[in-house]
């Protein structure tokens, strides 16, 4: 097992989240490996700033004062969706680029995942710290997610489906890969709680008890699948 490589670190600080009144801790920085692991390290992610994506505007740094999380015994699986799975193939970082830019379609709502984005995801990808979990079907792409796994910490980011149940599926074979001896401190972040992820069983955590089960987690061994043989 190799673990994954370790970029040189960023020359940015980034302010401490506890000490923040919104969920926008920074506005700036940059997307670079070392800039990106610092800041899943210490509670933080990037998003673009409003509603116009501009890849000449510098990223926003959240940390939401409720942050939702997936504890991985309360995943709901209905039986329509159990049925569901037993249609699709689970599979890990085959198709990471794909996944990333199928999450970024402009034809979603909502969509903000620039090329900038999907570039620096895709070299973490490459030095092991960021993930697709995916499901097939028919050999074709159906679905799937990818996030970044720092330790024990997945920071889920994204996911599609172009396939009913498929990005479900995916999620429910993300949680069976986390699902391990130190599955319960292993932390499941999904950035924010929606009414379609509260059925799938996401709650809703004080930013403060994140970041406590966050230095937890980041002490963990990442799980088997996400570590290169």
């Amino acid at each position: 097992m190799q673990p994954p490589v370790e970029p040189p670190p960023s020359p940015w600080h980034f302010p401490d989240p506890s000490t923040a009144d919104d969920d926008l801790v920074a506005i700036g920085a940059d997307l670079a490996p070392g800039t990106l692991l610092a800041a899943y390290r210490a509670g933080l992610f990037p998003m673009p700033l409003g509603d116009d994506v501009d890849a000449d505007e510098p990223p926003g740094w959240f940390s939401p004062v409720r942050r939702g999380v997936l504890p991985l015994d309360e995943l709901k699986v209905s039986a329509s969706l159990r049925k569901s799975c037993r249609r699709f193939e689970i599979r890990v970082d085959t198709a990471f680029t794909e996944v990333m830019r199928a999450c970024g379609d402009p034809a979603r709502d909502g969509g903000w995942i620039t090329k900038e984005f999907v570039a620096a995801y895709t070299e973490l990808h490459e030095l092991g710290w960021a993930h697709s979990v995916e499901a097939w079907r028919d050999g074709e792409l159906a679905g799937g997610l990818y996030g970044l796994a720092v330790g024990g910490l997945f920071a889920g980011e994204s996911m599609f489906h172009r396939q009913r149940d498929a990005s479900k599926v995916a999620l429910v074979g993300l949680v069976d890969l986390l699902r391990d001896e130190h599955a319960d401190r292993r932390l499941l972040d999904v950035q924010w709680r929606t009414d379609h992820l509260a059925t799938l069983g996401v709650v809703e955590i004080p930013r403060a008890t994140y970041l406590q089960r966050l230095g937890v987690a980041l002490g963990l061994p990442a799980p088997r699948a996400f570590v290169a043989e």
